[in-house]
């Protein structure tokens, strides 16, 4: 009968004899496999040999002397390019793992040690930036040997990778198993206008005058923050008059007088001229955590870092 796929997964997965180890499987099986990984997903031997840094022939001897190691077939050759067999396809699974579990040691390993030096990654919102960034600088200052990234977009930094060392998240408490989560501050929000926009319109006196006056909201039906979830709830979408999906840019349309919107009552300091319509509320504030990862979380260096930026946020509100 011929082998399907159980016997080619069988082929590829099984390890030969004891004693055929040491020969068939040498110093140099890594690079074969992580090459064929590469080939395998970017479907070319080119796009392989960018992504690994290294010449096309190599490429193609890797993957050659991999198959014939393993007395499997692993890709189709084409005119297009390698498209990956069913031992192929195993392969990678099996690689991609591997290669998961590499990042993950190297991110733990950049965190270890009795110093503070190498690198600090940090990532947080990027409307945190301005009081995140002074203290970033000044605590690089401190540490000479210290090499510090900031990541402030959307997207959710995995601590178990080693893609961060310390995340401040905002909203709910981070539930991930491996990670220490600490309470770091609450962001107390209020609301505000511009002086030319209440010399237009005026000061809404009650809440219920606020529901015939111009809002700047963000540019979703839903708003994740506590105050977008309030003024989704409560301001009637058509008064929602300025949308934008950048906080930088609702900032700027406060300023220039777009209508009523939120800023966090500490950066509200650096726009003096700017009316408090209605103080921060309790319903409005968003809490801020510090996260990391359970193995990097004694370390040196994140310690060190964690107890600069906690003096840090008392010092914010105390000048408050």
């Amino acid at each position: 009968m011929p082998p399907g796929r159980a016997g080619k997964t069988a082929s590829l997965m099984a390890p030969p004899p004891r004693n055929e180890w040491n020969d068939q499987m040498s110093i140099n099986a890594w690079d074969e496999i992580r090459t064929a990984y590469h080939v395998a997903r970017m479907g070319t031997v080119s796009g392989a040999a960018e992504a690994l840094g290294v010449h096309h022939a190599t490429v193609i001897r890797h993957v050659d002397a991999l198959e014939g190691r393993l007395g499997v077939k692993l890709f189709q050759r084409h005119a297009r390019g390698y498209t990956a067999t069913e031992a192929g396809a195993d392969l990678l699974v099996v690689a991609q793992a591997t290669e998961d579990q590499f990042a993950q040691l190297a991110g733990r390993l950049k965190g270890q040690g009795d110093t503070v030096s190498g690198e600090l990654v940090v990532t947080a919102l990027s409307h945190f930036s301005k009081l995140l960034t002074p203290e970033l600088v000044a605590f690089q200052a401190q540490h000479p040997g210290l090499h510090v990234r900031l990541l402030s977009d959307m997207r959710v930094y995995r601590l178990e990778y080693g893609e961060a060392h310390v995340a401040i998240r905002a909203g709910a408490a981070p539930d991930e198993p491996d990670n220490v989560v600490q309470p770091f501050l609450n962001e107390n929000y209020a609301l505000y206008a511009s002086p030319g926009y209440i010399e237009r319109r005026g000061m809404p006196q009650t809440d219920e005058a606020l529901m015939s006056h111009d809002f700047i909201g963000v540019d979703s039906s839903v708003g994740k923050a506590p105050f977008y979830r309030w003024m989704n709830a409560t301001i009637p979408a058509d008064r929602i008059l300025f949308r934008a999906n950048d906080d930088r840019v609702l900032r700027d349309a406060l300023v220039a007088g777009a209508g009523l919107g939120f800023l966090s009552e500490i950066k509200a300091r650096d726009y003096p001229d700017l009316v408090q319509v209605r103080s921060a509320r309790e319903e409005w504030s968003v809490p801020l955590w510090l996260v990391t990862h359970v193995d990097l979380h004694r370390t040196t260096k994140v310690q060190a870092f964690l107890d600069h930026i906690k003096r840090a946020a008392a010092r914010w509100y105390s000048e408050h």
